[in-house]
């Protein structure tokens, strides 16, 4: 299939990133994604902040700053009451609002299953555009959120998660990466994405796919939700996982000590997960310092980028 071509796109369909991005004139480029689900939480409102933070980071993992947006609803108004769907939008516009980011408009469609989300265009410096496809050797990885609300909401769903770890995991889940994006902006960032469904192990793989680099992660040091090591012990694990790991576990080789419920949540689908930063090794620690004075409290080093290496991930 051939697609459209012009000089001007900088990030496209020939090289799959978080979002696309347009180059407009000598300092603005445009950046443009979209994104929508089912409801992860029973709380309509919450459900609007997840999707609205969920659709944003795209934009803060690229290196940009989100500034209009637009409603994208599926809604099975014959089942369901419309104070629903007023609920799920409020909490999408509350989350816009925090971000600085305009409501423009949106369109919606009847659907027998709920939906909600955002197309967001955000701005970014031609030149300071973030990617995926940049790994340096001797880079180290640093993450932004804990690993494990896949796994969590699969307890929610089973009935088994207790009323103060729901809370807990719905705020995670609404937190922007907007706090994060900023803070890196000062540092020497090769490389960035953001970590949703297809797991740590998933997103980083497409990091490393071309890059002829092979990365090294300290399983240890991934922050992790803590309860989510005890869901996965017990088997509860999303069918999202299983796909994950199936997708590329032949590129990932995990040492013997890497217990079986570490390797889940490795793979665990995330939904508004945090970024996933390649940087300079000499400034890895001042990084990570620096989220944590912000109150990104869970930002830690969890790797780092081999070169001369076959393309692939090793788990230690």
């Amino acid at each position: 299939m051939v697609f459209p071509a012009d000089a001007n796109v900088i990030v496209g369909l020939d090289r799959a990133d978080d979002a696309g991005v347009y180059r407009i004139s000598d300092d603005l480029a445009i950046i443009q994604t979209v994104d929508f689900f089912t409801p992860i939480v029973d709380d309509p409102y919450w459900f609007g902040q997840i999707a609205a933070a969920n659709a944003l980071s795209d934009i803060y993992a690229m290196g940009g700053t989100p500034k209009t947006a637009m409603n994208l609803v599926a809604f099975p108004v014959r089942e369901m009451d419309i104070s629903v769907l007023r609920r799920i939008i409020q909490g999408g516009v509350d989350k816009l609002t925090q971000a600085g980011v305009v409501l423009l408009g949106g369109h919606s469609i009847e659907d027998r299953e709920l939906k909600y989300g955002l197309s967001v265009t955000g701005f970014v410096h031609p030149r300071r555009v973030l990617t995926k496809k940049n790994l340096q050797a001797g880079d180290r990885l640093v993450l932004t959120k804990p690993l494990g609300m896949g796994i969590v909401t699969t307890a929610v769903k089973a009935g088994m998660a207790p009323a103060g770890l729901v809370e807990y995991v719905t705020h995670l889940m609404a937190l922007l990466n907007r706090s994060a994006a900023e803070i890196m902006s000062g540092f020497d960032v090769n490389a960035c994405t953001d970590v949703t469904g297809f797991g740590l192990l998933g997103h980083l793989a497409e990091m490393v796919c071309g890059s002829n680099m092979a990365v090294r992660v300290f399983s240890r040091q991934v922050p992790v939700i803590p309860e989510a090591l005890e869901y996965a012990s017990m088997g509860l694990i999303p069918a999202g996982a299983y796909k994950n790991k199936e997708f590329r576990e032949s590129m990932i080789a995990f040492a013997d000590t890497v217990e079986r419920s570490h390797r889940d949540v490795l793979f665990d689908p995330q939904t508004s997960g945090g970024l996933l930063i390649s940087v300079k090794a000499d400034q890895s620690m001042e990084l990570v310092a620096a989220f944590k004075n912000a109150g990104i409290s869970d930002a830690a080093e969890i790797g780092e980028v081999l070169h001369g290496h076959e393309e692939k991930i090793v788990v230690l």
